[in-house]
């Protein structure tokens, strides 16, 4: 059991257990974006840390095919800093108006590293449901969107003094809204990648007390890549076709590399970012 398990082990409910909480048609979701935890503050530009620090919480909204809409922000700021919070209020700004969500409100205190806390109210709308964790079974293929590797390579280049590439996703990830909100209702279960495909696909085996093989081998930096936020999902064979025809048409490269299986399947890697 990680730390975050043990810590929510404490509160079982059954609200618990995905990328958010579902309340009826509403899903509401919370993540942290802290220094030194998730960046260093001569990484990235203060816009640039609004902006990714927003994204990632969208991405919780997505991973549950909801579509975000109001969000409360909390602030931990060193020093009183005009063009630090010009910067960050951009990044903010930007990305809300991205994915056409509005900040409500909110909280600003005074702390000694620039910490970020947001809250996500998203919305099933036209009757759809939410992608789950759960609800996989024995089968089932297993899939992730996109390219994975990119984010560790970019840590890999700051953490050695050097800069990260402007494309690399640990600055800026892309999020596969346009795929999921047609692909859901195919979808088994879902989630995204925020700390690694190995890590996460344990979690996903995990909680639905099933095993996994490969189809196709991963490389170590695929399989350990944290903050990817690609989509990791999993569906029927026979669902196989049309969902491959959706991520061709939203432009999502689609990479089938597992089934699942009777068993456990036991991740590695760890969970800290730096």
């Amino acid at each position: 059991m990680d730390f975050e398990s043990h810590v929510i082990a404490g509160f079982k409910n059954k609200f618990i257990g995905d990328d958010g909480a579902v309340l009826g048609q509403w899903v509401a979701s919370k993540d942290l974006f802290c220094e030194n935890t998730h960046f260093k503050r001569g990484w990235l530009s203060p816009k640039a840390i609004a902006y990714k620090s927003m994204i990632v919480n969208i991405s919780d909204a997505i991973a549950m095919n909801a579509r975000p809409k109001y969000v409360l922000l909390g602030l931990g700021l060193d020093r009183a800093d005009v063009e630090l919070v010009d910067g960050l209020r951009a990044g903010f700004k930007q990305a809300c108006d991205e994915f056409g969500c509005e900040i409500v409100g909110g909280d600003t205190i005074k702390s000694s590293e620039l910490n970020i806390s947001i809250s996500v109210l998203s919305r099933l709308e036209n009757g759809a449901k939410a992608l789950r964790r759960t609800g996989l079974k024995a089968g089932d293929l297993i899939a992730h969107t996109g390219e994975l590797g990119s984010s560790l390579a970019g840590l890999k280049a700051l953490l050695n003094g050097g800069k990260a590439r402007s494309k690399s996703r640990f600055v800026r990830p892309v999020l596969r809204g346009d795929f999921i909100y047609k692909a859901a209702r195919f979808l088994r279960c879902g989630m995204d990648i925020s700390d690694g495909l190995s890590r996460d696909l344990g979690r996903l085996c995990a909680i639905n007390r099933l095993g996994f093989k490969f189809k196709k081998a991963k490389s170590k930096q695929e399989l350990s890549s944290g903050e990817e936020y690609e989509m990791l999902v999993a569906f029927s064979p026979r669902h196989l076709h049309k969902i491959a025809r959706l991520a061709q048409k939203s432009r999502t490269k689609l990479s089938v590399f597992g089934i699942a299986k009777r068993g456990k399947y036991r991740h590695w890697g760890k969970g800290e970012h730096f």
